[in-house]
């Protein structure tokens, strides 16, 4: 039943014959991504630095429900090991059509007492990662002349907040980064937008809704927190060619956080 459910959905998704590469997708977000790419028809290959078991058991799944993916071990912010992702990627699925860059870490700190080794990981990780990822996938699209890049942003890009400056700086270098990649990559007919999340309820997001999840709610006016299915409908939707006319978007999934009191 679950191989004939899937038979329905490749038949019907608006992913069919598509493959997607998400990075960081063994949890949260990016796992959320995966896999709703998959219920849509893509062939989905799923990046993991450290959690090699969780990866294979979304694999695992992914194939139980009729789909096909496969997962690599790639530190994102390490060219040599993304170009060798992609080159997989190529030869396991046959092309990439998606991509998703959704890897990220966190490291909170006040200014006055962040040392660079603390900036340095996180822009590392998640602004030059999404940079050598795109870069990597780029010849490929555009040999093919389309493609959709999703770039996982947050609300942090525009609102910052005590101990962030780290994360903040490289969420908002992310969103310069998608617009300018939009107008450079549009006339090869790939587009470029990124998902701003709010507060979604993920790991990384564990320790401050324990220190101030009443807090936050009060700044949400759908006073509820995120879930990362939220984030990875909006990303099926902008990979799709339903999306085909948005490019250099920044787009948020926040319950209307920050819209006022």
């Amino acid at each position: 039943m679950a191989a004939y459910h899937f038979w329905l959905v490749s038949i019907m998704g608006i992913l069919k014959d598509q493959v997607a590469l998400v990075t960081g997708a063994s949890r949260g977000i990016g796992r959320a991504i995966a896999l709703e790419f998959a219920r849509e028809g893509a062939s989905v290959l799923v990046n993991y630095n450290n959690s090699k078991e969780l990866a294979e058991s979304l694999v695992q799944e992914i194939e139980d429900l009729g789909g096909k993916a496969a997962c690599f071990q790639a530190d994102v912010a390490q060219e040599e090991q993304v170009d060798e992702m992609v080159a997989f990627t190529i030869s396991e699925l046959g092309k990439i059509d998606i991509l998703v860059c959704n890897a990220g870490v966190v490291k909170d700190q006040l200014m006055g007492f962040m040392n660079l080794d603390e900036w340095e990981q996180v822009v590392k990780t998640n602004l030059t990662g999404t940079f050598v990822t795109m870069k990597a996938c780029l010849r490929h699209m555009m040999r093919n002349k389309k493609g959709s890049i999703i770039n996982i942003s947050s609300i942090a890009a525009t609102r910052g907040g005590r101990g962030h400056a780290n994360y903040a700086a490289s969420k908002g270098g992310i969103n310069s980064l998608t617009i300018s990649a939009a107008i450079e990559l549009a006339p090869k007919r790939i587009r470029v937008n990124a998902i701003a999340p709010g507060v979604i309820d993920t790991d990384m997001t564990e320790r401050v809704q324990n220190l101030a999840k009443e807090e936050i709610l009060q700044n949400i006016p759908l006073k509820q927190i995120g879930v990362p299915q939220d984030v990875a409908n909006l990303a099926a939707f902008l990979a799709s060619e339903k999306a085909s006319y948005i490019t250099g978007e920044i787009i948020n999934v926040n319950g209307g956080m920050g819209l006022g009191s």
